[in-house]
Formats: C-alpha cells, sequence, structure tokens
C-alpha cells in the first residue's frame, strides 16, 4: 500500500497562536508566589560601559524557567549601575557588573534553592561547551555538559540538556538528542528552543510528522522565531523530505 504524507505549507508552519506562558519560580522577591517575575536590565550607555550587556547574559544564562530576563532603558541612578530592577515590587539593585554579584541577585529572587556558586560553575562549563561545539568537538561538548548537568543548578538546567542535545545530534545520534530535548521541555515547558531541538532530531529520524508537530509548538510558543533564518531553513529542509516521501511512493 502506497504511504501518503501530507506535507505543511510554509505559512502554515509560521501562523501559530501564542500561548499564555506559565510561571513556575516562586521567588522571595515578589509578592505572591504566583506573580510573575522579571529581571530588567539597564543597558543604556552608562550601564553599558559598566558591563550591563555582560550581566545581562549572566543572568539569562543562570535564570531558572519562568523568570524573565530582558534588557530595558535608564533605571535612574547611573552611578550606582550597573543596575536591575525587579519586578513586580520594583526593587532597585545597584552595582551589578559582576558575575558573582548577578548571582547573588538571583539568590535573593529564587531563596535559597539557588547556590551561587554551584550555578555560576555549571555556568562557566556550559560557555566551554559551547566553544567546543562551535569548533566541532561535540564530544567534548557532551563530556563538558554533562559534568554542568551532575551539578544540577537551579538555574539553566534546561538549557544544559537542550545544548548537550545539539551536541549528541551533531555525534549523529539523534536518539540521544532527542531524550535531552524532551528532558530540556520537562523542566522547561514553555521552552521554544527545546521543541525545536526535538524537531531537529525527529528530522533527523525521519519522522518528519513529529517534526512538524515540535516545529509548530515552538513557534504557538515564540511566533517571533517564524523570523529566524536558521528556523525557516528547518522548515524547508522539513517541506523538502517530506516531497521527497511523496514524490517515492
Amino acid at each position: 500500500m502506497a504511504l501518503t504524507v501530507t506535507y505543511p505549507s510554509f505559512s502554515s508552519l509560521l501562523t501559530c497562536a501564542k500561548r499564555e506562558r506559565k510561571f513556575t519560580v516562586h521567588a522571595s522577591a515578589t509578592s505572591t508566589s504566583t506573580e510573575k517575575v522579571e529581571l530588567r536590565v539597564c543597558v543604556n550607555r552608562t550601564c553599558a560601559r559598566q558591563g550591563s550587556r555582560e550581566t545581562l547574559l549572566t543572568l539569562s544564562g543562570l535564570a531558572p524557567p519562568g523568570l524573565s530576563v530582558v534588557s530595558c532603558g535608564c533605571l535612574g541612578r547611573c552611578g550606582a549601575g550597573p543596575n536591575v530592577v525587579v519586578l513586580p515590587k520594583g526593587e532597585l539593585l545597584g552595582h551589578c557588573g559582576t558575575p558573582a554579584r548577578a548571582a547573588e541577585v538571583l539568590a535573593w529572587v529564587c531563596g535559597p534553592n539557588f547556590d551561587p556558586g554551584t550555578n555560576l560553575e555549571a555556568l562557566g562549563l556550559r560557555k566551554r561547551a559551547e566553544v567546543a561545539l562551535a569548533k566541532g568537538n561535540a564530544a567534548e561538548a557532551v563530556a563538558l555538559l554533562s559534568q554542568a548537568i551532575e551539578l544540577n543548578p537551579y538555574g539553566g538546567l534546561h538549557v544544559l540538556y537542550n545544548t548537550r542535545s545539539a551536541a549528541k545530534l551533531a555525534m549523529g545520534d539523534s536518539a540521544a538528542a532527542l531524550l535531552d530535548a524532551k528532558k530540556a521541555c520537562e523542566i522547561a515547558t514553555s521552552f521554544p528552543q527545546g521543541y525545536i531541538s526535538q524537531g531537529d532530531a525527529f528530522l533527523a529520524m525521519e519522522e518528519c510528522n513529529s517534526a512538524e508537530e515540535a516545529y509548530a509548538t515552538a513557534l504557538n510558543l515564540d511566533p517571533s522565531i517564524r523570523r529566524s533564518k536558521s528556523f525557516r531553513a528547518r522548515v524547508t529542509k522539513l517541506q523538502e523530505k517530506l516531497m521527497a516521501v511523496n514524490a517515492s511512493s
């Protein structure tokens, strides 16, 4: 019996509705446990000169799922920068110009479960792994990321699994890559990059319908990725594979 596969139109994958994101962090800095906590980092000229863009990257890399970290304009008190404001309470924190200080901020926001030293060590291992992966050393990247995962950091664990998924896929182990991508989404259910990684693994395994579903979920969570060249390239590759299956059936 001939296999019939329906492949998606490019526009259908790029027109998903955005879901409401679920907040999962219960922070000491919040007024109630159900409010969404957001850290805004000033990247205006004075704070930027004092290292606020590096602070933004560090906070983003250490933040647990559900804790939003974004850039913003001037918060005042420029002489005490780099400045970070914690919403919704509006607490303004100054002198946030080092990774250690950024980790202290997250420890205050997240409570005693967040250990600054452990989380910074895991982040450092992840950065080394990303460099190794960019150089084509996927096995080294997997080893470094496995060390970081063993530390069980409070923040960024989902990113570690997702990055290891990419490294395992680069090694040709698509089944293991899929497991790591699923683990990332289990930790952070509203993590679009995790679903993209699932789609990549499914695509490598020639499971095109599952890849389509994973990519669509990522778009539903973050419609802005439709503008990403890398994502559009993924969709094009998916279409080509599905067309090839139809042509051979």
